[in-house]
């Protein structure tokens, strides 16, 4: 096996690490020609801490490419012990302001910037057309594709402008689904054609990359997008016109883990039209090795060619060298409160005479997004209990009952109903999707949970 074909293997492979400094064999890694790495939440104590980071890996290969999943809103790995400091995509979608989508994505750039992060995986080019996604939901610009399309479009050039690369997920689509790719591999049924929109939008405004979906489209393929040349060379690279970057989902996903299995993905992801391979979280350098050695072997065999390998490593070289000076962009203070504000929607009486109490109806966090760092009740300096004792502790405090995608979870909706029965006065939150709605005294909807979007309804919750 060539050292040179090793380097040509190892720079499509991206692998994650442990830790708020690079362990030696990522470092040594990186000597050897590694083409990126993904950074997630344990790699992240502040901004400044990631810059020391950033650096220290470049100071091994300059021009490695450091990614990370900065979607804002509920997904943010550079601020996630605080929540983010701009509203998710839903959000935007309903404010459906092109210019504050764009702004708000400068500012999410330039916050990369300042991180040494230079290819953000973002924007959520999915159209959230099936309510009972479990994965994308709010992460979507919306249900339209139309609307989703022109907001993928404004990200991708506000983002861009920070010489961040952006890259539009997840190719061809992962909205119209009801499974999530994290833990099983899910079909899209629907219209391919109206979930490719955003993606035209996206290429059309310059993408840099785009980041494939582990899913099966059905009526184009039975393999997983991820290792569909149908879809990766077919639509993507022929259809769509697209010669950027193509990135694949994390191949620890069980969607592809469990169904191709990760080194076996990897080549045939490389075959099918992606370049770079994104190992995901938990998979260090044993999996950097297993890969590598099975790109090699199927170079060797003549399985995978040669000038497929180049390819790809010539289009990784050439975003890297785009995005080899991200910088920080001046944008308005405060933007991303103020988008929050916006896409807030208020119906009756919110404000409460004194301090409320809170109660959390909310599942399991989104594996996307992880375990938030803040909350409602935290923002406003109040107690949070569980459904079972509220009433009995209001002691005269109105309840302000919090949900996530109430629609998804008949306990929530049931527990709510409760509640309101006991309280009448209670004040519903709704940070997801607005499907159901009680009837209540009082409704906020922040179409998120992102910080800023808790803290948009924590001022109108504040006693006047």
């Amino acid at each position: 096996m060539s050292s040179e074909l090793e380097r040509l293997a190892l720079a499509c492979i991206w692998p994650g690490f442990p830790g708020y400094e690079a362990p030696e064999w990522v470092r040594r890694r990186l000597t050897e020609g590694l083409g990126g790495v993904c950074l997630f939440g344990w790699n992240v104590r502040d901004v400044e801490q990631v810059a020391e980071l950033t650096a220290a890996l470049r100071a091994e290969y300059p021009p490695v490419l450091v990614s990370t999943d900065e979607e804002g809103g509920d997904v943010t790995r550079l601020e996630l012990s605080t929540g983010s400091s701009y509203p998710g995509n839903w959000a935007l979608g309903v404010v459906d302001d092109v210019a504050l989508t764009a702004e708000v994505a400068t500012a999410i750039g330039s916050l990369c910037a300042r991180a040494g992060v230079n290819l953000d995986l973002a924007p959520c080019a999915d159209v959230n057309s099936n309510p009972a996604n479990p994965v994308i939901g709010i992460r979507s610009f919306g249900a339209a594709p139309e609307l989703v399309s022109r907001h993928v479009a404004a990200f991708v050039q506000g983002l861009q402008r920070c010489h961040v690369a952006a890259c539009a997920k997840h190719f061809p689509g992962h909205g119209d689904t009801a499974q999530d790719s994290h833990l099983e591999l899910p079909r899209a049924e629907g219209d391919i054609e109206t979930a490719l929109l955003p993606f035209r939008a996206a290429i059309d405004a310059g993408v840099k990359a785009i980041m494939t979906a582990h899913i099966v489209v059905p009526s184009f393929d039975e393999l997983p997008a991820t290792v569909s040349s149908r879809l990766l060379t077919g639509v993507l690279r022929g259809e769509l016109g697209f010669d950027g970057l193509v990135v694949t989902d994390a191949l620890e996903m069980r969607g592809l883990a469990d169904t191709v299995g990760v080194e076996e993905g990897a080549v045939r992801a490389l075959e099918a039209g992606a370049d770079a391979l994104c190992l995901g979280h938990d998979l260090a350098d044993d999996a950097v090795e297993s890969v590598c050695r099975a790109i090699t072997g199927a170079v060797g065999t003549g399985r995978l060619t040669l000038d497929r390998l180049t390819e790809s490593c010539d289009r990784i070289a050439r975003v890297a060298g785009w995005a080899s000076r991200p910088r920080p962009v001046d944008v308005a203070p405060g933007i991303g409160l103020e988008a929050a504000r916006r896409a807030l929607r208020v119906e009756g009486d919110v404000r409460p005479a004194g301090p409320p109490l809170v109660v959390e109806l909310l599942p399991e966090p989104n594996i996307a997004a992880g375990p938030p760092g803040h909350s409602l009740a935290g923002l406003l300096g109040v107690e949070a209990v569980g459904a079972d004792e509220a009433v009995a502790r209001a002691d005269g405090r109105r309840l302000v009952v919090v949900l996530r995608d109430a629609h998804r979870y008949e306990w929530a909706r049931s527990a709510t109903e409760r509640l309101l029965a006991a309280a009448p006065d209670a004040i519903v939150v709704e940070t997801g999707l607005t499907s159901w709605r009680p009837p209540s005294a009082g409704y906020i909807a922040t179409h998120g949970a992102g910080r800023v979007n808790l803290q948009a309804a924590a001022e109108q919750l504040r006693a006047h």
